[in-house]
């Protein structure tokens, strides 16, 4: 089963899960490193694997909007969720 074949709703709730999940993995070193607890080499695997989810969670949005037959409020939703998670990834990045 592809992508593509996955109606909107799913693919923008998919979307939303794997952003919230890349945001959270990403967000996970800054706090631990401010928290006395040693996370070792595992802090680059976790911000990696938070950009690389945002990246998929973007790339799905995308997805929707580049769809023909789309009504316009997942039309919009799918324009918040890509300019929120490309401020979110553009923040991690520079961090």
């Amino acid at each position: 089963m592809k992508w593509t074949d996955l109606s909107d709703k799913k693919l923008l709730d998919r979307s939303f899960a794997f952003g919230l999940l890349g945001i959270t993995l990403a967000l996970l070193p800054l706090v631990l490193m401010q928290v006395p607890v040693a996370i070792g080499n595992f802090g680059g695997w976790l911000s990696g694997l938070g950009i690389a989810l945002q990246l998929l969670a973007m790339s799905l949005a995308v997805l929707v909007i580049r769809q023909r037959k789309i009504a316009p409020e997942l039309q919009q939703k799918a324009k918040q969720m890509t300019l929120v998670l490309a401020v979110a990834l553009l923040f991690f990045i520079l961090v």
